[in-house]
C-alpha cells in the first residue's frame, strides 16, 4: 500500500471527486462535501480494501488525507 494507491481508491469511491484533486496534504473535509454518509463510505472502503477498521473518531482526529492513510497503514498486519 502507498499513498498514491490510497488516494486513487478514494477518488474511485466518490463520484463527485475529480481525479487528481486529492493530494496527501489535502484537508479532505474541504476537498469535497463531507457528511456522515461520506464518512461511512470511506470507513467501508478502508475495511473492504485493507481489512482495517477505522472509526468515526479516527476521522474526526484526522485532518489530511495523509493523516487517514497513516492510521490505516499503521493497522495493516505486517
Amino acid at each position: 500500500m502507498n499513498i498514491d494507491t490510497f488516494i486513487k481508491q478514494i477518488e474511485d469511491e466518490f463520484d463527485d471527486l475529480k481525479p487528481g484533486v486529492l493530494k496527501p496534504d489535502s484537508i479532505f473535509r474541504e476537498v469535497f462535501e463531507w457528511n456522515s454518509i461520506n464518512a461511512l463510505i470511506l470507513i467501508a472502503m478502508v475495511k473492504t480494501e485493507y481489512d482495517v477498521t477505522i472509526s468515526a473518531d479516527d476521522l474526526i482526529k484526522s485532518k489530511t488525507v495523509n493523516d487517514i492513510y497513516s492510521r490505516v497503514a499503521s493497522r495493516i498486519e505486517k
